[in-house]
């Protein structure tokens, strides 16, 4: 009984600090929802890329393919990893068990993440690891401090370092971070890792609500009548109390 409380307290205590959020201000990301070949390019990086640790549990690879327009052959060939039918849930075959021996604790579940911490977060911690040879896996990261996970875009970005300043503050020098730079050693420069960090969080943000284009395009219809139910109204209501007054 102990033992899970003080596990309870361990797993909670990060999670606090991590909720009290990131001094570094977030970099928007104009996400595109419309954008099919940028959803589908964000697909192929999330299951390339995140899903070795991370699942999407709460979709499914046929709807999936069917919203961003991927032939089911095509989905099966080279986004299905795990040898399981199209109409499965989107679910890696990591263990629990072996994810909290290697990581520290399970890697969670993305479906939602960027409905949870919002697409810009999003964006600017995936473009915020850098250089830390004192971290397990050798690096860090600016908007989620001790991190725990690997930098698994490397190979796309190349090496980060973080970049700082120093500037006269209350009439002291200090060292201020101004951003993250790369050795130049990825296979994209550092415009095309922005523009594939930007197809990621809009394949995220799509898989956290699949159905937002539509209920945008449905909520137009709706205010559209009942302005016109309202206009109906009124005239109905001096109508029925002209004889009244």
């Amino acid at each position: 009984m102990m033992k899970n409380i003080f596990l309870a307290f361990a797993l909670l205590v990060p999670s606090l600090a991590f909720a009290a959020g990131s001094t570094v201000p977030l970099d928007k990301a104009n996400y595109d929802l419309s954008d099919k070949a940028s959803l589908q390019n964000g697909a192929k990086l999330f299951m390339n890329y995140c899903f070795g640790c991370h699942s999407a549990q709460y979709q499914r690879y046929n709807r999936v393919a069917e919203d961003l327009g991927i032939p089911i052959k095509l989905m099966e060939e080279n986004l299905i990893f795990t040898g399981v039918k199209p109409g499965e849930l989107m679910q890696n075959a990591i263990q629990e068990k072996d994810a909290a021996k290697w990581f520290g604790a399970p890697a969670p579940d993305l479906t939602l993440v960027a409905r949870v911490r919002g697409a810009d977060w999003v964006y600017t911690y995936l473009r915020s690891f850098y250089v830390d040879e004192t971290r397990p896996f050798g690096v860090n990261n600016k908007v989620f401090p001790s991190v725990g996970m690997p930098h698994v875009l490397q190979e796309l970005q190349g090496v980060p370092n973080a970049v700082y300043e120093t500037r006269m503050i209350d009439g002291e020098d200090q060292q201020i971070y101004v951003g993250i730079q790369s050795d130049g050693s990825g296979e994209m420069s550092d415009d095309e890792y922005d523009h594939a960090v930007l197809d990621l969080v809009n394949f995220l943000v799509y898989s956290a609500e699949p159905i937002q284009l539509e209920r945008k395009r449905l909520g137009y219809w709706v205010l559209g009548f009942l302005f016109i139910f309202f206009i109906i109204s009124y005239l109905l209501k001096k109508e029925y109390w002209r004889d009244v007054h």
